[in-house]
């Protein structure tokens, strides 16, 4: 899978995508990432990309010259699946989301700042605008580390055991079960017993009672 990343400021995702599994989707050839800098489709010399709203307002708007020279030279590469603008009055991210877009060959995402892009880049190009959650980030760069992170670690091959991005919670509709590890008995705190036993047909079954549980405790919509 390839994911472009069109951004005015490419070096906010340096770090999310060089280190733990991100960094190993990428030197396995099952992932690759590449972040573009806005700035070099600027209108003029002094690197310009936005300006004043109409109908006045304070913030500043990405300007349509720059994003569409950005977007038809990227497209003129190759055929994009989706083209994602990552916005708060998008679609609310979630795990479904997640596993279509890891199905996908080459995706790119579109990085807001300031006050938000020009409406008609959004009428033209876009073909999904996504939120991660009900607040406002001063751009879109953490936004797409969170879905590139998300969607890569479903890629076939990616994760060491392939198992376990389908336990994750969510995955069913439910939140995962409570985990543990060695020792057995941490200060008088025991590991439930099943988990010990080596009945793994017993194990599932405790492990699907528990995610049940949790689920209607904690996140009770998931079961709607």
């Amino acid at each position: 899978m390839r994911i472009d990343i069109i951004t005015v400021l490419p070096e906010l995702l340096d770090s999310p995508f060089a280190h733990s599994i991100m960094k190993r989707a990428q030197e396995k050839g099952l992932l690759e990432v590449r972040c573009h800098q806005l700035r070099d489709f600027a209108i003029n010399k002094h690197g310009q990309i936005d300006d004043y709203q109409y109908g006045g307002g304070a913030g500043m708007v990405i300007m349509c010259e720059p994003l569409a020279n950005q977007i038809e030279k990227l497209q003129g590469e190759r055929t994009y699946d989706e083209v994602i603008f990552l916005t708060p009055d998008g679609e609310t991210y979630n795990q479904g989301i997640a596993n279509a877009f890891s199905l996908n060959k080459n995706l790119m995402l579109i990085c807001g700042h300031y006050k938000g892009i020009d409406q008609r880049i959004r009428d033209k190009y876009v073909t999904k605008e996504i939120s991660i959650g009900d607040y406002v980030l001063s751009g879109g760069e953490l936004a797409a580390a969170v879905l590139v992170d998300s969607i890569g670690r479903l890629l076939p091959g990616v994760l060491n055991d392939e198992t376990s991005a389908l336990t994750d919670s969510f995955q069913d509709n439910l939140l995962a079960p409570p985990v543990y590890t060695r020792p057995a008995d941490f200060n008088g705190m025991e590991v439930p017993e099943i988990l010990l036993s080596g009945n793994f047909p017993k194990i599932e079954e405790w492990r699907n009672e528990q995610a049940l549980q949790r689920t209607k405790e904690r996140r009770p919509d998931l079961l709607e």
